[in-house]
């Protein structure tokens, strides 16, 4: 990790990007610290007004702040997509790792996997959101199920690959049974890209919600997360641009963020790419 953080400070891009997450993390962890108004407090008479002294970012068409809603936006956003993380990398690494290890459990495991990779993202969490109904948990449900067919996938190809190496032999030779070789041999090969596919997944997950929150199935519409805020804010968008351009530029910029950091996280964990740069250096 102190090449991580070596790697950081020279990409200055990259540094920026972490420079966000921290502000992002800081807005989830202490919002009633930061928030300058109550989030769900309503005040037609300031309705639609543009930023001020008052209100940083302006107000909505119910007179909430926009800033303080951004605020309490940052810790739904912060659930939700460590919520999709933690259920797809782990569902994924246990359909992965026997799948590849154990030949008879990939002929249906990874069959379904390629069933479900044949939706389109999008289409397939609606499709589980009109089944299980709106909600949080749902909706990390629905969106964690996308994204876990995809760790199972590069869990799958790891393992098959890990499987063959010689260390593996030997100590399947020395009489080691098949949970300890998957224990202590190859799931401890596969962190690097598990930590790296993490970021990807969080950044591209926030996406998603958006965009179910946006069509209005995601979480409901009177709890402030930066979807709901898009999908209410563009029917103002010519009076009070502000509605809809501020928890945009905060969606925006978080995606970014996770991308640049998982970039440099690639960069170092990855052998592959590290071997690369190394030879571009030289």
């Amino acid at each position: 990790m102190p090449k991580f953080f070596q790697a950081l400070v020279k990409r200055k891009i990259a540094l920026a990007g972490a420079g966000v997450l921290v502000i992002i993390s800081m807005f989830a962890l202490f919002s009633p610290l930061i928030a300058t108004h109550d989030p769900m407090g309503l005040n037609p008479i300031e309705r639609l007004q543009n930023p001020s002294a008052r209100h940083w970012f302006g107000t909505d068409h119910f007179g909430r702040d926009i800033f303080t809603r951004i605020v309490y936006g940052a810790r739904l956003t912060l659930i939700s997509g460590s919520g999709v993380v933690l259920f797809s990398i782990s569902l994924g690494i246990l359909i992965g790792l026997l799948s590849g290890y154990y030949r008879q459990f990939s002929l249906v495991a990874m069959r379904l996997v390629d069933v479900v990779m044949s939706f389109p993202p999008l289409l397939l969490a609606l499709a589980l959101l009109a089944i299980f109904g709106p909600g949080l948990l749902n909706v990390i449900l629905a969106v964690g199920v996308t994204y876990l067919t995809r760790t199972a996938r590069i869990i799958f190809g790891l393992t098959l690959k890990i499987r063959e190496e010689a260390f593996v032999e030997a100590v399947r030779s020395l009489g080691a049974n098949n949970a300890r070789i998957i224990a202590r041999h190859i799931l401890p090969n596969l962190v690097s890209p598990l930590i790296v596919q993490a970021t990807f997944t969080f950044a591209f997950s926030l996406l998603q919600m958006a965009a179910l929150d946006f069509l209005g199935v995601g979480v409901p519409p009177q709890i402030p997360s930066w979807g709901n805020m898009i999908s209410e804010g563009r029917l103002y968008i010519t009076r009070a641009p502000g509605v809809l351009l501020f928890p945009g530029i905060f969606i925006v910029l978080t995606v970014l963020a996770f991308n640049l950091v998982g970039d440099v996280l690639r960069d170092n964990l990855d052998p592959r790419f590290r071997d690369q740069l190394s030879g571009t250096r030289q």
